[in-house]
């Protein structure tokens, strides 16, 4: 089996390491400094899921030196290079090779099956934490829940459901915590719920998630922002598991935040190096597919506007 890691940051080594280990082929595409750490010592993964030292990738500081076919391409680039990506993803793929992005946000898999197909994409909520702390270096930070992979549309395509249930066992076994799941929208909005109430926030105050949860007033903002994003995903026709948002802050509170509390988040890493964030997939798609529906969100507006000027600012 081989396996292109397109996005070899913290989170894409995470993956390919583990599934190195496991003994798939992996190559890794990512920036230069990082890959030649790799290149000269191993990748090293440290945190929660133990220390190795991983090697015998294939490394690609571009797509132009890539040579097919991939039995998957697992996408974990910014929602804003999708489509570009899986452009360049598209031909490199074997006959009954998928793309499984593994990315923040909304949009994503819209933008990848319109290049690749709804056929041959799987979406996967991913929701462990990982930082590069220096070149070659990976550590998991946080653990909130497994892995979920799911085609957007179970049923529709038999072989690609059996991808999906094909992937997340190997992805299971390599050491990653993963399942299958029948539903992977409404993960994938779960995430968003936990995503738009934390990182613009985390990021525009500068603290880790366990400072959110502990004040009133920030315990205000994420309460409206959860509502928020509840009311489009139900407009959306979302099959939600939680019958109100205050069910989902139940879990939100009780379990998702105590499990990352001293997370720092990856749009407050951002900033912090002058980048661009990813905003527009987690607040900016809240605020415009509820203008499409008729749903008001101030909150999810005005964070995406304060976010988009502080970025303007690197």
């Amino acid at each position: 089996m081989r396996v292109l890691i397109a996005g070899a940051g913290a989170l894409g080594s995470v993956f390919g390491g583990f599934l190195r280990r496991a003994g798939l082929a992996v190559t890794l595409l990512g920036r230069r400094g990082h890959l030649a750490a790799i290149a000269r010592d191993g990748l090293y993964i440290t945190g929660l899921w133990g220390d190795h030292r991983v090697a015998g990738f294939d490394l690609c500081e571009s797509a132009s030196q890539l040579a097919a076919p991939f039995d998957a391409v697992l996408l974990a680039v910014k929602s804003y290079d999708s489509r570009t990506v899986a452009e360049q993803a598209a031909p490199l793929l074997a006959p009954s090779g998928v793309v499984i992005s593994l990315q923040n946000g909304l949009g994503n898999l819209e933008a990848i099956e319109s290049v690749v197909t709804p056929a041959r994409t799987l979406g996967a909520r991913v929701i462990f934490g990982a930082e590069i702390t220096q070149p070659g270096c990976v550590r998991v930070t946080v653990y909130a829940d497994q892995v979920l992979i799911g085609a957007r549309r179970p049923g529709v395509y038999p072989l690609l459901d059996q991808a999906a249930q094909q992937w997340a066992a190997r992805i299971d076994a390599a050491g990653i915590p993963a399942a299958d799941s029948s539903d992977i929208d409404a993960a994938l909005w779960a995430k968003v719920f936990y995503n738009a109430a934390l990182n613009p926030l985390g990021a525009l105050l500068g603290v880790p998630y366990g400072a959110l949860a502990a004040h009133a007033e920030t315990r205000a903002l994420m309460d409206a922002i959860i509502g928020e994003a509840f009311a489009v995903a139900q407009a959306e026709g979302v099959g939600l598991p939680w019958a109100s948002a205050d069910e989902y802050r139940q879990l939100f509170y009780g379990r998702l935040v105590p499990s990352t509390v001293d997370h720092r988040s990856s749009m407050l890493q951002d900033l912090e190096r002058g980048r661009r964030t990813e905003i527009d997939a987690i607040n900016g798609e809240i605020w415009r597919r509820g203008q499409a529906h008729g749903i008001v969100t101030p909150y999810s507006e005005t964070l995406t506007r304060i976010v988009r000027c502080r970025e303007q600012q690197r």
